[in-house]
């Protein structure tokens, strides 16, 4: 508090010293007194914004080149290749705009620093110049949105019949996922029925909801359609798969979809990144709260055969919480006299 004090006293008095001194100016103005010399800090001041504009360049390239590789994460789905060449293109086409820009700043701050006896040329208005400049941008403009359109409209098309599918439920602070178990078939879901066990309100007079699983980690298989359905039980969160070029809010009340086709397995990114630890991320990217840093889980990608036996071997959520069934997992109370559908 005290630091913060003396520094906004500090400011203040600066404040005050630059107005009595505007005053001053202002003053011997109005007295016919006032009489600045340009002398040569003008011109050393002009060269000095050349060496900025090529130092600061310099440091500017080096420092892009230099982050290139860590700008995007190595890619691993079919739709991530439209992305990662929509982003680039949209690089390329503000970093030629940026560049030529800069140029032209610090070249016409030297090219037309202030001489004696040379007074500015009065140019209020060009229509070809505000054609030019006004049309070229348009037409830019309209060509990344479009291709940026057609790119969205492919990824968000329907999902094909033979996805996997899967639901991602976010919370504070943490996700949930479900599966449908084998009849490809996700069970209905009500919030009048979520409770300590049954976290996603699953109603299980829905027979589809019999056989539905609950993984520690997230497992899908490569080169074949992954449908996510996605919900929020609280707050905004959103889904982000970096890798898989997947993101996507979820919003409570209002279920949201994505799917992709993922193209490397775990082991392979793991080769190819060289990092034997390295495993694949499901990431909260909204400031959902104080626990927001924890809001991740694990994603596997298997070879189809790996996938088939990891989805052998889980049980069904009833089955290894067979107490949701006479505790409200049926508002009719009819539940527990329900089969139980198998893996």
């Amino acid at each position: 508090m005290i630091t913060f004090i003396v520094a906004l006293s500090i400011l203040l008095l600066l404040v005050i010293l630059y107005l009595l001194f505007r005053i001053q100016i202002l003053a011997s103005i109005f007295k016919g007194s006032y009489r600045q010399d340009i002398g040569k800090s003008n011109k050393v001041n002009a060269t000095l914004l050349l060496l900025f504009m090529v130092v600061m360049g310099g440091l500017f390239i080096w420092s892009f080149l230099d982050a290139k590789d860590d700008m995007m994460v190595p890619n691993a789905s079919v739709h991530g290749v439209d992305i990662d060449q929509m982003f680039w293109t949209t690089m390329v086409v503000i970093g030629i705009v940026f560049v030529i820009t800069h140029i032209l700043l610090f070249v016409y701050s030297y090219k037309y620093q202030h001489k004696e006896g040379k007074r500015a040329f009065y140019y209020p208005h060009n229509n070809k110049v505000e054609i030019i400049w006004t049309v070229i941008p348009a037409i830019v403009m309209a060509l990344l949105v479009f291709s940026g359109w057609k790119t969205w409209a492919k990824i968000t098309s329907p999902a094909p019949t033979e996805s996997v599918v899967l639901e991602i439920m976010g919370k504070q602070f943490n996700w949930m996922v479900r599966y449908p178990g084998a009849d490809n078939k996700l069970g209905v879901t009500k919030t009048s029925l979520i409770d300590a066990t049954n976290e996603f309100g699953i109603d299980f007079t829905d027979k589809n909801a019999m056989d539905d699983f609950m993984p520690r980690e997230i497992h899908v298989p490569k080169g074949t359609p992954v449908l996510l359905k996605i919900r929020a039980r609280d707050v905004i969160h959103s889904v982000f798969l970096p890798h898989f070029r997947v993101k996507m809010d979820a919003v409570p009340g209002m279920p949201t979809s994505f799917w992709f086709i993922p193209t490397k397995t775990t082991s392979e990114m793991q080769s190819e990144t060289g990092n034997p630890e390295f495993k694949y991320e499901l990431a909260c990217t909204e400031v959902c709260g104080r626990g927001h840093f924890a809001m991740k889980f694990t994603l596997v990608v298997d070879e189809p055969e790996d996938y088939q036996k990891w989805l052998k071997e889980q049980k069904a959520f009833v089955k290894e919480n067979p107490g949701v069934l006479a505790n409200g997992g049926n508002e009719a109370g009819v539940a527990s006299t329900a089969p139980v559908a198998s893996n």
